[in-house]
This record gives C-alpha cells, sequence and structure tokens, in this order.
C-alpha cells in the first residue's frame, strides 16, 4: 500500500501488514493496560490490625458501657488497622514481542484509515522556539492532542513542544501504544516510518 505524502505529489510505499492490518480491540486494549499499569510503582502500603502500634488491652469493661469492644486498634477504630490492608505488589502484565507490535500495527493502520496519520518529508525547528513550533504546527490540522513522531526528535523540538499543553513529541525507540491512542492527528517523518517499518515487519 502507499501513504499521501503532506504537501507533496510522492507517495509512500509502505508494508500492508504494519499499515494496513485489521483492527483488533482486544488486543489493543490488553497491550494498552499492562503498558499503563508497567508504570505503576505499586508500592502503596497499609497497616493491618497486627500492625498497628498500641496495645490489645481490652478499652473498657464488657458490659454497661453501651456497645461491646476489645482493642482500639480495631478497624473500626480512627487509628486503627485497615480490614483489607494494600502491600506492595507488582501490576506488571506480560505481552509478548509479537503481540505488541501486532497491536502497534493495529494502531497504526487504524490511524491511518480514519485519516487521522499524517506523513511529511521532515519536521524539525531551527531554534528552541514555542512559537516557532506553534506556527508551523498551523500548516496542519492537527486538532487539539497532536503526536509529533520523528526518528530522532531533535532536542530543538522536544523543548519547544515542552510548553505546549497536549503536544506530544516521540522518536521512534520512544513510541507507545498509549500515546498513539491519546492522540488526535499523529504527524510522522518518512524517516520515521522506515524505521517503524523495520522494527514492526
Amino acid at each position: 500500500m502507499e501513504l499521501t505524502i503532506t504537501n507533496s505529489n510522492e507517495k509512500l510505499s509502505v508494508s500492508d501488514d504494519v499499515f494496513g492490518r485489521d483492527f483488533s480491540q482486544d488486543l489493543v486494549h490488553q497491550v494498552v493496560v499492562a503498558y499503563r499499569n508497567a508504570g505503576r510503582s505499586g508500592t502503596k502500603a497499609q497497616k493491618t490490625r497486627s500492625e498497628v502500634r498500641g496495645t490489645t488491652k481490652k478499652s473498657k469493661k464488657q458490659k454497661g458501657g453501651g456497645a461491646r469492644h476489645g482493642a482500639l486498634t480495631a478497624p473500626i477504630f480512627v487509628g486503627g488497622g485497615v480490614t483489607f490492608a494494600a502491600k506492595p505488589r507488582s501490576f506488571a502484565q506480560k505481552v509478548n514481542r509479537k503481540m505488541y507490535r501486532a497491536a502497534m500495527s493495529a494502531i497504526l493502520s487504524e490511524l491511518n484509515r480514519q485519516g487521522r496519520l499524517k506523513v511529511v518529508d521532515a519536521f524539525d525547528v531551527d531554534a528552541t522556539k514555542t512559537s516557532a513550533l506553534v506556527t508551523k504546527l498551523k500548516d496542519f490540522d492537527l486538532g487539539k492532542r497532536p503526536l509529533i513522531v520523528t526518528e530522532e526528535a531533535s532536542e530543538h523540538l522536544y523543548l519547544s513542544a515542552r510548553n505546549l499543553p497536549y503536544v506530544q513529541v516521540r522518536d521512534v525507540q520512544g513510541l507507545d501504544p498509549v500515546s498513539l491512542v491519546g492522540a488526535d492527528t499523529v504527524l510522522i517523518t518518512t524517516d520515521a516510518v522506515k524505521k517503524i517499518e523495520e522494527w514492526l515487519a
């Protein structure tokens, strides 16, 4: 298949396996959830009734004082333990390489079908200026949440986009399914397309 290069009469030949793959919602959902879970620290820790520091002596006599209670470390008291206390754990989910690459190809293919994948010959800014990047982005209809993908994101481009809300810059090595799914439009260079094709083919 061929991808149309924006502001050019030329077309870029790409693999159908990468940019023409059928969309699998279940596969993409599984990979996106696994990717986000991998970023969770999982360090939350609470104390159970036995771990709370305090006496286990009965707080009052059994009868004559209303409700019957034992130690004040019980979960019903302020300062007591937690009934089902959270403990440090890993949220990692196993996703093999074949599934991950298939999901990335499915996302790119769906973006292409929806017209949300725009290919350009090159994209960069000469200096670290946010205003320069804003001016350059006005030439493209990218929506509110654009994603710019280049072969190797330059420091000027990355720093220029840092102060723009919802504008993300990624190189091919840092491309992930969450950023692709969350973008309104993906602006990608021809060099990046070729590198992605080598990676996912």
